[in-house]
């Protein structure tokens, strides 16, 4: 699962923004101020930072320029200010992108996404789970060696999944994601690509290693 530090200082934007992202499929941890931010980052690393820009102590930019000082953790800003100097200001102190208040979930949800894509690449394009070997330059497929012919929906499936293994994505996320974003589609359709898909790359499809079932939400690749 994905993890979320939220630095913000109004309680009430913090607390709404971590019951929904929660509802995502995400990991949410949450501080108050910057300082504290900081402090959090040094004890758990999380995946990614949704940084506000007005904070009590450091402001955004300054608790953005000093996590880019330590690394490529991927940073949103998350502010009312919409300024374009103020983006300009986020964007040059490192931020990977720049979310103006009030944001929709499923929007933030998407933005979120988009900079995890951006910043966890394959370098080498291979993915290697266990028995399964995901080239993701040529699009190939292979199960202890064995080559595996997937359906272009079946790869894109199997590509999103495996992208970030561990987290859980919603029927509904994986429409958007493979059948194209705002496909207002039967959500059938993803449990029956699921089935084709479990049938050709694990042992044993009613006990799936790979793409596993999270009850009542989506589905999971691996752990």
């Amino acid at each position: 699962m994905v993890a979320i530090l939220l630095i913000e200082d109004d309680p009430l934007v913090r607390r709404g923004l971590e019951l929904a992202l929660t509802r995502h499929g995400y990991d949410m941890r949450t501080a108050g101020t910057g300082t504290a931010g900081l402090r959090a980052l040094t004890a758990a690393p999380p995946d990614l930072v949704l940084l506000d820009l007005m904070l009590p102590d450091l402001d955004g930019f300054e608790v953005c320029r000093r996590i880019r000082a330590h690394g490529d953790l991927p940073v949103i800003m998350l502010t009312a200010r919409a300024d374009d100097v103020d983006v300009v200001g986020g964007l040059e102190a490192g931020a990977d992108d720049y979310v103006v208040k009030p944001a929709r979930p499923a929007v933030l949800d998407a933005r979120i996404r988009a900079v995890l894509r951006r910043s966890v690449g394959d370098p080498d394009g291979i993915r290697t789970h266990g028995d399964l070997r995901i080239d993701t330059v040529a699009l190939t497929v292979s199960i202890r060696g064995e080559p595996v012919s997937l359906t272009p929906t079946e790869m894109r499936v199997l590509l999103t999944l495996s992208r970030s293994p561990g987290r859980v994505f919603s029927r509904q996320q994986l429409l958007e994601e493979v059948w194209e974003h705002g496909y207002l589609g039967d959500s059938r359709l993803v449990d029956n690509c699921v089935q084709r898909l479990r049938a050709k790359i694990e042992t044993d499809p009613a006990s799936p290693e790979y793409v596993r079932t999270a009850r009542g939400f989506g589905y999971r690749f691996g752990r």
